[in-house]
């Protein structure tokens, strides 16, 4: 928000409503969607790690956003948190859903190249 003099704070802005929303709220709705399902298709598997994945890019591109914000801001909260050796902790979230968003698409490729070998070697006999 500006007051004529400069930005007040970053944490005023849409881009840190939204950070909130990408780091927090939809990564634990995936996860709780992930944890609390009896059976899940391979399909839905891959579409939550290419979710997680996305969300991660969401969040560095607002955490780089909110940074340039901050350097123009009033607040010096908003300086330390935001342009310091601080903001790297910043980055663990997205890092954390990255992680785990490659997981389990690597689970999925895996699985279904231990099936389709078993497959081959039952057509074909085993070496």
């Amino acid at each position: 928000m500006l007051d004529g003099t400069g930005m007040v704070s970053v944490f005023l802005e849409k881009e840190f409503i939204e950070l909130i929303i990408f780091s927090v709220a939809t990564p634990v709705l995936v996860y709780f969607l992930i944890w609390h399902k009896r059976s899940i298709s391979r399909a839905t598997v891959v579409s939550f790690g290419i979710i997680l994945i996305i969300l991660a890019g969401l969040d560095i591109f607002l955490l780089r956003i909110l940074s340039d914000m901050a350097k123009h801001s009033l607040s010096m909260l908003d300086n330390r948190l935001f342009s310091s050796e601080l903001s790297v902790a910043l980055y663990l979230l997205p890092a954390l859903y990255a992680g785990t968003g490659i997981n389990l698409i690597s689970h999925i490729l895996v699985t279904h190249l231990t099936k389709a070998e078993r497959k081959f070697d039952a057509e074909h006999g085993a070496l």
